[in-house]
Order: C-alpha cells, then structure tokens, then sequence
C-alpha cells in the first residue's frame, strides 16, 4: 500500500525535528547564496539564527509570484547553472514567466514523491499508466513520468491531444491508470461515447486528477463516467511540480509531503497566520530543493489543514480540495464567487453536462453573471416548456447558493470549448 511507509507514517515529534533541521539548512543557504532572500530577511532584520522552531517560520518574509518574475530567469537559484540538470516554465501568458531550476538530486527527489503519490492513488509496479498531462516546459507531464518509471510501472507519454488515437492507444496497451486534468478527463468520456466504446471496454482502473480546482460532484461524475476511481493530485512548478500532495483511498483530503514541504495557512488579507481548520490561502516551504530553494511562497490556492489521524496510517498533514484560486475569484456585487462554487450546484441537477463558462460583464454600473451550460442531448431536443423548467430550476438553485442574482443560458451539447490542459471557466469582461 505504501511506497516508502517509514517515511509517509513517522511519528509527529521525529517528523517535526526533520522539518526544523531541513528548515535551517535551507534558510542558511538561501541567505548566503541568494542575494534576493538576503535582502528580503535583511529588510525585516532576520538572520538564519534567528530560526530556532517551525514557530519560527512566521518571521521570515513571504515569496510571491512576482518575485520569480522580478528575478527572472535564473537569480533565485542557489546553484550554479552548471549545477542545474533541468528548467521547466511557465508560459508567461500573463507577463514573464517563471522558471523552475532543478539538481540532479531535486530530479531524483520529485520522482521519488510522484512515484509515492502513483502508489497512493494504487498504482504498482504492474499499472499501465497513461500519462495525458502536457510534456515540454509544463511540469505534469516529465512529472508523473518520472514518478511511474520510478515505481516500476509501464508508462504511455501520450501527452495531449489526438484524443481518439489516445483511447485507441488506452484499449490496445491495457491502460490501467489514467493521468490528466479533470476536464481532459470527462472530455475524453464524450470522445469514447462517439466511438461506441464501453468505459468496460477499457482496464482503466483509476485517474489521477490536477492541475485544475474540481469539485465532489465531478469526482462522482468522472467516477461514474469512466468507471474508475478519481484521485485528486496537488502541486505548482514553483515548488515543484506534481506530487507535492495527493489524496489516500480514504479521499479525506490530500496528504502534504511534509518531509519536503512545511505547510501553513495565512489570511490573504491580513497575512496572518491560521490555525488548523481555518480556510485560507496555502503557502508552501520547500525543505529538500537544491535549484530553487522557496521560502514562504505564497500559492494563491485557498483550503484548508487537517491533522486529524487517517485511516490509511499516513501521518502528514492533509489539505482540502482546493476551493478555487484568489486570483481566480471573481467579485460581484460585493460577493466572492469561485468556479467551484457554480460547480457543485450544476453537477446535482440532472440534464446538466459538466461543462459550463461564466461571464462576468458589466451593464451600466451593475455588475452581472451569465452562466452558460451545456444540456444532454435528450433535454436539448426536449420540447420548449421542459428546457424552460429547467432554466428556472438551474437558476434558482444557482442564485440561492451564491445569494446573487443570476442568468442562466443553456447551450448545446459539445458547444463549450474544450481544453487538453487547463480549462478556461471564467471570462470577465468587466474594465476596471
């Protein structure tokens, strides 16, 4: 069941005594080799002595997004480039993009932590792992690989794309693990109906499901779709790509490698620390990277800390599904409204497919949300009455959970633009 249990099940007191010894190695060495974080700690008036307990940690200044950026490509790693066996990126869509550097250590680290999550998520050295997350500069993709051939398994680099030759390639090589976001993933069901293929027609068994928030009501979704059992995977390139925390067969929360990552949970706002329980914003340490070495970095994803003890024996701390991103959240009339939050609602209401858009515009001073959902194709060729029963339902179903006003448009089957990678939920249209 485990892929290293002396690891993933230590006692609390030795796994914090780690922490706080790995904690200190990697601030001493931030401080000396990287002279952003030194002027970062110099300006708030803290020394690496001054970190003596994972209390501690509160006091060192938090890493942002725009650091990386400020600092691009290479002035954050604390190794020499000729030290550095790998760089990943980000597409810097939305400015310059951040780059990742890696150690030949850092490399064996991740696959050693993807290859735990494989097994988390049941995997063996006997799985067939067909790997659809994007290969190149995107981290999911070498990622899970990595973390496959680690554990021994076969696995299929299909990246993205050619959905059809995908599923032709799932039935012939016996794949029994599935790799993608969640969307590729009820995308790919759609494409399977269309070549009169049976999910049972497939050894498919499980999937292991990132990069994207998605909701309970999803999982069941792609559970009852694909006749697998959904698996929920969580990390970011700036720590280190996938496998930075992964859920257990107990699907209570997603276990957070906390022998490499030290955890907390701050208020966005206020920037203060939360304790166990409380939802907030993720910030994450790395203890064990060599390249780029993070301290404090603030993720943006908003959830929450469990300890409580899980069944599965594992000992690490967990952390709930992510709600949704705070950049991602959208304010309307004073409300947060998260993708996820939509989600949930429309997946509960039969005739309702699992792809939606919402646009968000602004008509005179007043802000306002338009939901637009895909309907199966039997309601979409219903008569009239029942499409506008189902309206109203959706609607008012909607506008109770958010406590804002909404408009419904359903759409045909297909008619939502699908994504290989991460899908695009929200277009706001509003200028600020």
């Amino acid at each position: 069941m485990y892929w290293d249990k002396e690891k993933e099940c230590m006692p609390q007191e030795e796994l914090k005594n780690l922490q706080l010894r790995r904690l200190k190695e990697i601030v001493y060495r931030v401080y000396a080799f990287v002279p952003a974080y030194k002027e970062k700690m110099d300006e708030v008036g803290i020394r690496p002595d001054d970190i003596n307990s994972l209390e501690d940690l509160k006091k060192l200044p938090f890493t942002n997004k725009q650091d990386l950026r400020d600092n691009y490509p290479f002035n954050l790693f604390a190794i020499p480039m000729s030290d550095v066996v790998r760089i990943h990126s980000s597409s810097g869509t939305t400015g310059k993009p951040t780059v990742v550097g890696y150690s030949k250590r850092d490399i064996e680290i991740w696959a050693e932590l993807m290859a735990r999550a494989l097994c988390s998520a049941g995997a063996s050295k006997h799985s067939v792992i067909h790997n659809a997350y994007g290969y190149g500069l995107f981290t999911g993709g070498l990622g899970v690989h990595y973390g496959a051939e680690r554990l021994g398994a076969s696995v299929i680099p299909t990246s993205g794309g050619n959905t059809k030759r995908q599923i032709l390639l799932m039935q012939d090589f016996g794949s029994t693990v599935l790799t993608c976001t969640p969307s590729y993933a009820l995308f790919m069901h759609e494409v399977i109906e269309e070549m009169g293929i049976k999910p049972s027609d497939l050894k498919l068994k499980a999937g292991i499901f990132g990069a994207e928030p998605w909701s309970e009501n999803m999982r069941r979704e792609i559970e009852t779709k694909l006749e697998i059992d959904a698996y929920d995977i969580y990390g970011l390139s700036e720590i280190i790509g996938p496998g930075v925390a992964i859920e257990c067969p107990c699907k209570n929360g997603l276990h957070i490698a906390e022998d490499h990552f030290i955890a907390e949970i701050i208020d966005p706002i206020t920037e203060e620390v939360l304790p166990d329980g409380a939802q907030g914003e993720l910030v994450i340490t790395t203890i064990t990277k060599e390249a780029l070495p993070i301290i404090r970095y603030r993720t943006r994803d908003l959830t929450a800390l469990q300890r409580d003890k899980c069944e599965c024996g594992r000992t690490h701390v967990r952390m709930q599904k992510v709600l949704g991103r705070s950049d991602d959240m959208v304010i309307i009339r004073g409300v947060n409204i998260f993708p996820s939050m939509i989600e949930s609602v429309l997946l509960n209401i039969p005739g309702v497919e699992p792809h939606y858009q919402l646009i968000v515009d602004r008509i005179g001073n007043l802000d306002v949300l338009e939901v637009q959902v895909e309907v199966s194709e039997k309601i979409f060729s219903d008569e009239i009455r029942k499409l506008e029963g189902l309206r109203k339902t959706l609607t008012a179903e909607l506008e109770s959970a958010l406590g804002i006003g909404v408009k419904v448009r359903l759409v045909e089957p297909r008619t939502i633009e699908r994504s290989e990678g991460k899908a695009k939920r929200v277009i706001d249209k509003r200028e600020f």
